[in-house]
């Protein structure tokens, strides 16, 4: 009943089939990564929210090379981990990081070096304000000073920006678009950690015109719901070569196949009468 199974065209379709599905199959596992990935990353979000702040040197690797370079790379367990650092800010190397998004609206992003004891810096992203007034989203505002004297700061760990954008001086303030820590530090006469803090508290406060980053989290549920989808696309392939088969063997034909058919069956001749 099956043996048509055997035929080049069918082994080719089977093949086809079985090449789709294992395709699918994989693109579902890399999708089980990535979701993986993502719910670990929100898990340590929320885990970290509530634990008390330690050290930066802790956490972060400490830098000792020349002026303008950033120290070892962080490991990526560090993201997020909330840590704790007192210094001087260095109000002389603001810098404003354009077209940054916080509740719907554009604006800048302001990180401040805090120059620490030993010669090194952490940069601080002390918050988010608005563009000034009839100017557009690049409108560069004015900025809050910055505490004189020793600040200490709560704040958490985010891992540089991978894609490094042009770093520019204007008005004596540095600017660019993407939070790249090692293509910041070349323009800071000391050594940077390599990754940056978001400000949480400090003591003195922080000036209220800034408003707090956000912390988002990842949409892990997007990866959940493209595993889903992978895997039933792999599984209806399959189910639709073995209904094709069964399809096949109860000899379901098209009607023009089972016209072709009764015409050749008309065609044969009629097989003989006993006695005639």
């Amino acid at each position: 009943m099956y043996r048509f199974l055997l035929t080049p065209r069918w082994l080719g379709i089977l093949a086809l089939t079985l090449a789709a599905a294992a395709v699918m199959v994989l693109l579902g596992n890399w999708q089980l990564s990535r979701y993986q990935e993502r719910a670990a990353i929100n898990e340590r979000i929320d885990e970290t929210a509530t634990l008390a702040p330690v050290p930066v040197d802790h956490v972060l690797p400490r830098p000792d090379g020349p002026a303008g370079t950033v120290g070892p790379a962080t490991p990526a367990g560090a993201a997020w981990t909330r840590v704790t650092v007192t210094g001087r800010y260095d109000s002389t190397n603001v810098i404003m990081i354009r077209s940054r998004t916080v509740a719907s609206r554009v604006g800048f992003e302001v990180l401040t070096p805090l120059r620490l004891a030993d010669g090194s810096a952490v940069l601080v992203d002390r918050g988010w304000i608005p563009p000034a007034e009839g100017g557009g989203a690049l409108a560069r505002p004015e900025v809050p000073a910055v505490p004189s004297g020793e600040v200490t700061v709560v704040g958490r760990v985010h891992l540089s920006e991978s894609k490094p954008d042009a770093v520019t001086r204007r008005d004596g303030r540095i600017e660019t678009r993407r939070i790249a820590v090692p293509a910041l530090a070349r323009e800071l006469p000391y050594p940077v950690y390599s990754a940056y803090l978001l400000l949480d508290e400090q003591t003195p406060a922080a000036d209220p015109a800034f408003s707090a980053i956000p912390i988002r989290h990842e949409n892990d549920w997007q990866n959940g719901g493209y595993v889903v989808q992978w895997w039933l696309f792999a599984a209806m392939a399959l189910v639709g070569f073995c209904w094709a088969a069964r399809r096949e063997a109860r000899g379901d034909l098209k009607d023009g196949d089972r016209d072709r058919l009764g015409q050749d069956r008309l065609d044969q001749p009629a097989p003989a009468t006993p006695g005639g």
